[in-house]
């Protein structure tokens, strides 16, 4: 029997999309099956176009499934090529709505594995809660305005939050560079000097390092002590970066989002063996780490 071949495209470009990688890496090795990756930039047009080579390639070299997390639109009219040839469609940390309709009509798998975003930023407003009883300010640095995960996991957190505390929100790109140079801009406007903020939190791990490092880099002093002294918040939780930097006291809280391209590809293997379309959305869990109860206010 023909091993089948799965294309995984990546941005690498942080922590948790290594340890994708190697959780889908693990899954095929599990289910007998090739996997390629295809690595792209922030890009939505080069996303676009690696998917559509892949799509349009000869049904002998064609992926049995194509498993990406979308960087700009979730690529509607490439998923109806998708369906079209016969190719797994598998879209990762996003819900997207033009699933229902193309599986009333196809027997191609196509679904979708998202983090529950709205239970990702619940949880970090009721860390916040936790820090900050007595409210007050907190810097929030976003993933990108145009994605929806972002969008939701903030929605989320300012419905989880004490009314008392404000939210300052600086936009990033999911690395740390990103929350960084966000950062380091905002650092030099007056906005930054006219509250007192009682904690930084960022939406995954690597933008809260960034976030971090960039007032690290500020001249020694009490400026930079202060910032330095509040908690830090992040998301990702993999065990050998996010939750290490909470054992160091870098990150005073996280919240575990596991990879979910492992479970993608077992979910894909199941529906091309069976025949059998799996559920059009399936969320994965997400906790706080440490437990909300170990959390200690701030202030």
């Amino acid at each position: 029997m023909k091993r089948n071949k799965f294309a995984l495209l990546i941005v690498a470009n942080n922590d948790y999309q290594a340890e994708r990688t190697l959780a889908a890496k693990q899954a095929c090795q599990e289910c007998d099956a090739e996997l390629q990756i295809v690595q792209t930039e922030h890009d939505a047009v080069m996303q676009s176009q690696e998917v559509l080579k892949l799509l349009n390639s000869p049904v002998e070299t064609r992926p049995a499934g194509v498993l990406f997390e979308p960087v700009g639109t979730a690529l509607e009219q490439a998923a109806r090529i998708a369906a079209s040839v016969g190719a797994g469609w598998v879209v990762l940390n996003r819900e997207v709505d033009y699933l229902s309709e193309l599986r009333r009509n196809c027997a191609t798998p196509l679904f979708s594995v998202t983090t529950n975003h709205d239970e990702v930023g619940r949880i970090q407003g009721e860390q916040i809660a936790k820090l900050l009883p007595n409210g007050g300010a907190m810097l929030y640095i976003q993933g990108p305005t145009d994605n929806k995960a972002a969008l939701r996991r903030t929605a989320a957190m300012q419905a989880a939050k004490p009314a008392s505390v404000e939210v300052r929100i600086l936009k990033g790109l999911w690395t740390e560079v990103s929350a960084f140079n966000a950062v380091s801009s905002w650092l030099k406007l007056n906005a930054a000097k006219d509250v007192k903020f009682g904690a930084v939190a960022g939406q995954n791990d690597a933008m809260a390092l960034g976030a971090r490092r960039a007032f690290h880099e500020l001249p020694a002093g009490g400026e930079r002590d202060y910032w330095l002294s509040l908690p830090f918040l992040g998301c990702d939780g993999l065990p050998k970066t996010g939750q290490v930097y909470v054992h160091r006291g870098i990150l005073e809280a996280t919240i575990v989002t596991p990879a979910n391209a492992g479970r993608a590809i077992k979910a894909l293997v199941t529906a091309l063996n069976t025949g059998q379309q799996p559920p059009e959305c399936i969320l994965t869990g997400a906790s706080s780490y440490p437990q909300l109860a170990s959390l200690k206010p701030k202030n």
